[in-house]
């Protein structure tokens, strides 16, 4: 009985190996049957993808610089005006206010001129008194030195007449002691008055002299008041555009207190910060100019130059044409040098109807033309890596070639050496590309 147990199990066992066998016979004939029905892939054959790029073509060219900066625009002329003479505003020009051009000449107020009218008519009537004193001395004067003549006659009538008794008395005896004394009493008292006489007449030029000094400190005064009355009236020195006032009829001033500015916009400025590194390479000064023993160690030559200025808000539609005028201020701390540009107002005016015309408070560009850069090469300014690289077809390769830049210049870059006039520069982004890669033009 525990023989037919064994033999059972061990049948069992055989019946699974067989099947086993028998799945993995079925799996792997299963496997070469699709093997043999799968066909091999066709061989892939390697071919080079070009870059597309764009290319351009060097040209050597001479480029006149352009030196850009930026700046205000500012009126040339600015006058802050105040009372000169205190006193109470008495009237005031109709069209005094802030925004309003001011003819020249035009009076901007006045104020209160009676107490001052009253200085110049006293003034007037001091100066009338003393020429009128200078006139009186002045026949007084011819008077007395006629009567100094009759005094000095009746001095010499008066001595003759005593020498004549007192010869008389002593050698004669004819006469008497108290007549020789009465003669020369009247001599003595025609002496003093002809000696007083010609004492008056030598003080009179001195008194005279007083007396004009008098007048001309008469006049001085007279001068003064009637410019105390004429500083009653404030005129404007110009055509001028009312910038600022605090000014009221009625309303007390006092001399120095600004209350009126007035800018003259016939002329404008802009005053225009360049690095000093680009002004010693790139600003024009003028050697053949002339110059003087006052002009100083100071920029004196710069060259005059027409300069493009566009209002930074609208800089195709609004554009306008200055001169390079002068170099203002070199500050060493920020290494700048600020020129001035001036604009007169002829050329500030819009050309065409709707556009607006330069005016103070506008922020604009200004392109100052400088040198000329010779036999250079222009390049859009990405084409120029930041290690002074380019790159250029050769054979439809990319070649990768080192360059010396002369300049940047907003968008553009100006090669001195490294390229020659006819080689193809890449003006495509690239980014790291390999070198010796095949190329394809276009666009």
């Amino acid at each position: 009985m525990k023989i037919g147990k064994s033999s059972k199990s061990f049948f069992n066992v055989l019946a699974r190996i067989i099947i086993c066998a028998g799945v993995l016979f079925t799996g792997v004939m299963g496997m070469r049957t699709l093997a043999g029905m799968k066909k091999p892939p066709a061989e892939a054959k390697y071919e080079e993808r070009p870059l597309r790029v764009e290319l351009l073509q060097a040209e050597a060219e001479n480029i006149s610089v352009s030196l850009n900066a930026y700046g205000e625009v500012r009126a040339l002329n600015t006058v802050s005006l105040a009372a000169e003479v205190s006193g109470k505003i008495v009237k005031i020009h109709p069209r005094l206010e802030v925004g309003e051009i001011i003819p020249k000449g035009d009076m901007l107020f006045r104020i209160d001129p009676r107490d001052y009218s009253g200085s110049v008519r006293q003034a007037q009537a001091s100066a009338d008194q003393w020429k009128n004193s200078i006139s009186r001395l002045r026949k007084q004067y011819a008077m007395d030195k006629q009567r100094l003549k009759t005094l000095e006659r009746n001095r010499d009538l008066t001595k003759a007449e005593f020498e004549r008794i007192r010869r008389l008395f002593r050698q004669d005896s004819v006469g008497t002691r108290s007549g020789v004394d009465a003669a020369e009493r009247a001599f003595n008292s025609a002496m003093d008055m002809a000696d007083q006489m010609a004492q008056t007449i030598d003080l009179y030029p001195i008194r005279i002299k007083e007396a004009e000094s008098s007048l001309r400190a008469a006049k001085a005064s007279l001068s003064i008041a009637n410019v105390g009355l004429e500083r009653c009236e404030v005129r404007s020195p110009f055509n001028g555009r009312v910038k600022a006032l605090s000014l009221e009829l009625g309303q007390y001033v006092s001399p120095g207190v600004s209350v009126v500015t007035l800018a003259d916009d016939s002329v404008l400025e802009i005053h225009l910060p360049l690095d000093t590194r680009d002004a010693r390479e790139w600003l024009r000064f003028d050697a053949d100019a002339e110059t003087s023993d006052t002009d100083g160690a100071w920029f004196s030559r710069l060259y005059p130059a027409r300069c493009n200025i566009r209002w930074t808000e609208n800089r195709d539609d609004h554009q306008w044409e200055g001169r390079l005028h002068r170099v203002i201020n070199f500050d060493p701390q920020t290494r700048t040098l600020t020129v001035a540009v001036r604009i007169e107002a002829k050329n500030a005016l819009p050309h065409d109807a709707g556009k607006l015309p330069l005016v103070e408070g506008m922020f604009c560009s200004v392109e100052i033309p400088g040198k000329i850069l010779s036999n250079v090469i222009r390049l859009p300014r990405w084409a120029v890596s930041f290690e002074n690289t380019v790159y250029v077809s050769h054979d439809n390769r990319l070649k990768t070639v080192p360059v010396k830049v002369a300049r940047i210049q907003d968008e553009e870059t100006f090669v001195s050496e490294g390229l020659r006039p006819g080689d193809m520069v890449i003006t495509t982004r690239l980014v790291d590309p390999l070198e010796n890669s095949l190329l394809e033009a276009g666009n």
